[in-house]
């Protein structure tokens, strides 16, 4: 699906330039800093200045502009040189190059006009990242109102991610938050190894997941909060999510506490770590529910742990959040999942599907 299929969802033709995709190659020009920040869908950063040499141009431009324009030419010749031959020379003539900078500046142009030389059709972001960043913020204002979805609730632990991929396996759409926001949702939902991205890198990876999306057909969500760890929702989509119906998910608690084990290996395996990081809820669940989880981590009862975390803490948040948020719906349907192996989540969401 491409926005051409749909008007309703925004273009980057709105920018000037065509879909990301039919592009050969997308440069970001800027510094590793301002592409780790955020960066165009499928854009590779090869900049003119690195991250130091960008500081130094930036000190030098503060007291000798024409200092600072030399050796910043001097840096940026030397660096796409560099490119020319491992990379750019994998590319025929035929190839389209789009090239940005943060406002589509001498960055941007440098590549552009060695790109050009060498014979390439090359198109410049007009107003660069700045531009882009503009549109993401103005589409998801509105692009996910333009989607029709079906929300899946339920407590911790009751298979929510497990079903939407089982979902996806049915050929359903569906927008996974969490996988978007490197964060499981919770105090407890960091993933190893994964830091989440910034708010502007998961706002650009929201809007391209959303733009692959068909609105003439449902779109399968998670319910979450405002926030998915650090990263926040944009009020579009969390306004829709709470207008749409919803699936409310049962599981047995046995089934809670194996999925647990499986999804949450690192604190099956550290349980006192994970009693640490749940510390300040000592207000909420109090001092005594805080040293019976210490006294069970440090015993080694992983089943019995994560069962009072799940009734003590995060079954009565979860009511309460699905009183003030889903409260009323009015369509509101029941599903209690068996098991959450695979065959059971298939079959759950062949159910769903129909």
């Amino acid at each position: 699906m491409t926005a051409d299929s749909h008007p309703e969802v925004v273009s980057p033709r709105q920018l000037g330039i065509r879909e990301f995709d039919q592009y050969a190659l997308v440069i970001d020009a800027r510094s590793p800093h301002e592409y780790a920040d955020d960066h165009l869908p499928g854009a590779i950063n090869l900049p003119v200045v690195d991250d130091d040499e960008y500081a130094e141009v930036g000190i030098r431009h503060r007291t000798d502009k024409h200092a600072a324009y030399l050796i910043g030419v001097e840096y940026s010749l030397r660096n796409i040189a560099d490119q020319i031959k491992p990379l750019i020379s994998k590319y025929s003539g035929d190839d389209r190059f789009l090239v940005y900078c943060f406002r589509g500046g001498k960055r941007s142009r440098l590549w552009a006009d060695n790109l050009r030389t060498i014979g390439f059709e090359v198109d410049q972001l007009a107003g660069g990242w700045k531009r882009y960043r503009q549109w993401v913020r103005e589409s998801l204002a509105t692009v996910p109102g333009t989607f029709r979805y079906e929300v899946l609730a339920g407590p911790t632990g009751c298979g929510k991610t497990r079903l939407l991929a089982a979902l996806a396996r049915q050929g359903e759409q569906v927008l996974d938050l969490e996988e978007l926001a490197s964060h499981r949702g919770s105090l407890l939902g960091d993933l190893p190894g994964r830091p989440q991205p910034t708010q502007k890198m998961f706002e650009s990876m929201l809007l391209a997941s959303l733009r692959q999306l068909d609105p003439a057909r449902r779109v399968w969500i998670e319910a979450e909060s405002k926030k998915i760890g650090d990263r926040q929702l944009p009020d579009g989509l969390f306004d829709a999510m709470h207008r749409s119906p919803v699936t409310q998910l049962t599981a047995s608690m046995q089934e809670r506490v194996r999925l647990w084990k499986e999804d949450y290996p690192h604190f099956a395996s550290d349980p006192v770590a994970m009693v640490e990081k749940l510390l300040p809820l000592k207000p909420l669940v109090g001092g005594e529910t805080i040293g019976s989880w210490q006294a069970l981590a440090k015993s080694g009862d992983i089943d019995s742990l994560f069962e009072s975390v799940m009734v003590r803490h995060y079954d009565p948040c979860y009511a309460r959040s699905t009183r003030r948020n889903y409260g009323g719906q009015g369509d509101e349907r029941q599903l209690h999942l068996d098991g959450l192996d695979s065959q059971c989540l298939a079959s759950a969401a062949r159910s769903l599907a129909l």
